[in-house]
């Protein structure tokens, strides 16, 4: 992800055989689009990366930014990372993915994940409970408009299609997308770090978004994994699923000079990113070992001491 401070990072993407390629996240925006993003993403065309991505927060959306610089490539796949469900009913997702998937000639990846109660709640304005069942039916209904094969239908606990609530005007009608997919089988790969919606991004998705996805906790992981492959009832996913880790890099002689450009992001995670006993990052740099330093951080970051609670965080954490 791109830094203030930083021009260039790079993603790791690695599929379930062992092959590594290299992607380029240009992450979030700040005053506005990050400096240099449009030669970065034509220069990583140019040089062979598997793929670009986007993200959005609470300011610019995924989805521009990607048909924008998208639109000055030719090989690179480009993915969302990520799409936040709240933010789009499944079929709009769906139409966006369909849309941008015959634009870039078939080179959509469509990310999705849950963010987090404080967004959904205080910026979308929606309930937050039970992401990993509402997950569940907005993949299945995205699914279904991008199979076009029969009329669009769920009646699940969070989606209503065409809807049945008795302050409806009774008329909704099934309906197929008018556009026919380019691809029926669009990507679908879902941002995940508790290990049951791990797991789910196992069972119901093609690919897998962590975030500060440590070495030393792969083997946690792979157990998440492999309990959602079992799951899904496919004996070759495995072998197909995906994972695409962001890795922030830094260049640069000094480690310590280099970790306090890191510093900042890791402590608005730990810190920021959630309230007390809400935050799923927290959880992340607690089954890391450094819950100690993570209250910390969340303590100071509380309390608006945002560059105490960067520079609490310890140069083992930032390598990790």
């Amino acid at each position: 992800m791109t830094h203030p401070e930083a021009s260039r990072s790079s993603v790791s993407f690695m599929t379930s055989n062992k092959t590594m390629k290299l992607g380029y996240n240009t992450g979030y925006w700040s005053a506005g689009p990050p400096a240099g993003a449009l030669e970065a993403v034509k220069e990583a065309d140019r040089l062979g990366f598997d793929s670009i991505w986007t993200a959005e927060a609470y300011g610019s959306d995924a989805l521009t930014p990607l048909a924008w610089w998208g639109a000055n490539t030719t090989n690179v796949r480009l993915g969302t990372a990520i799409m936040q469900m709240s933010a789009r009913t499944p079929t709009a997702a769906a139409m966006a993915a369909i849309t941008l998937d015959h634009l870039s000639n078939g080179r959509f990846i469509l990310g999705l994940g849950a963010s987090g109660p404080q967004v959904v709640e205080g910026w979308y304005g929606e309930a937050y409970g039970k992401p990993l069942a509402r997950t569940r039916e907005y993949v299945d209904i995205v699914r279904q408009v991008l199979a076009r094969e029969t009329p669009v239908e769920k009646h699940g606990a969070f989606y209503d299609l065409p809807y049945t609530g008795a302050d409806g005007a009774g008329l909704g009608k099934a309906l197929k997308p008018t556009v026919h997919p380019l691809r029926r089988d669009i990507p679908i790969f879902l941002a995940a770090e508790g290990p049951k919606n791990v797991a789910l991004s196992a069972e119901i998705c093609d690919g897998w978004l962590p975030l500060f996805f440590a070495p030393k906790e792969d083997g946690f992981y792979r157990r998440c994994l492999n309990e959602g492959f079992a799951k899904s009832g496919d004996a070759d996913k495995a072998a197909r699923f995906e994972v695409a880790s962001t890795v922030m890099m830094i260049p640069g002689d000094d480690a310590e000079k280099c970790a306090d450009m890191v510093r900042p992001f890791l402590a608005l995670y730990a810190g920021g990113m959630g309230a007390k006993g809400a935050n799923f990052h927290f959880e992340v740099f607690a089954r890391m070992g450094y819950e100690d330093v993570a209250t910390r951080v969340q303590d100071l970051y509380l309390q608006g001491k945002k560059a105490e609670a960067a520079a609490a965080i310890p140069l083992k954490m930032v390598e990790d």
